[in-house]
C-alpha cells in the first residue's frame, strides 16, 4: 500500500505538536520504530532510548514552541516504508541563566524522514536534520 500525501502531513503534524506541548516522552513511543535513528545537529542517538534522552535535554532548554510543517513530500515510496522531505518552521524560546531575558529561535529545519509502516500505524524509523535557515534576528544554536 502506497503512502498518502494526507497521512504523511497528519503524521508530521502529530509529531510537531507534541513537540509544542512537550507531550509526555511515551507519547512518542507509538511514533518511533525500535530501531530507530536520530541525526540531530547536536547528536546522533538510536533507539526510544536514546531519543528519550534528547527529549529530556530538549525540554528542559526550548518553550514556547511553535512547529509548523511547511514540507511533507513523499520522496521514494515502496509500500512499506517512504523517504519523505520535511520542512518545519521552528519558533522557540531559550533562557540561559543568568541572562536577564530569555532570546527567540526561529528557523526553518530542512528534514529527510524515513517512516515506516507498521500494523500499529506510521513509524519514523529514521529523522535527519539536514540544515536550518534562520529567520533575521534569531539567536543561533
Amino acid at each position: 500500500m502506497s503512502f498518502t500525501h494526507p497521512e504523511l502531513w497528519a503524521f508530521a503534524s502529530t509529531w510537531y505538536r507534541y513537540l509544542d506541548v512537550h507531550a509526555p516522552l511515551e507519547s512518542f513511543r507509538s511514533l518511533i520504530t525500535e530501531d530507530a535513528e536520530f541525526v540531530f545537529p547536536e547528536v546522533t542517538v538510536k533507539g526510544f532510548s536514546g531519543y528519550q534522552g534528547w527529549y529530556d535535554t530538549v525540554v528542559g532548554i526550548f518553550f514556547d514552541e511553535q512547529h509548523t510543517l511547511k514540507i511533507a513530500d513523499i520522496q521514494n515510496d515502496s509500500g512499506q516504508e517512504c523517504t519523505a522531505h520535511v520542512v518545519v518552521n521552528w519558533h522557540a524560546s531559550i533562557w540561559t541563566p543568568p541572562a536577564p531575558l530569555s532570546t527567540r529561535l526561529m528557523m526553518d529545519a530542512d528534514q529527510t524522514w524515513t517512516v515506516r509502516r507498521t500494523d500499529e500505524g506510521l513509524r519514523v524509523a529514521k529523522y535527519v536534520v539536514n540544515n536550518m535557515t534562520y529567520e533575521p534576528g534569531s539567536c543561533k544554536l
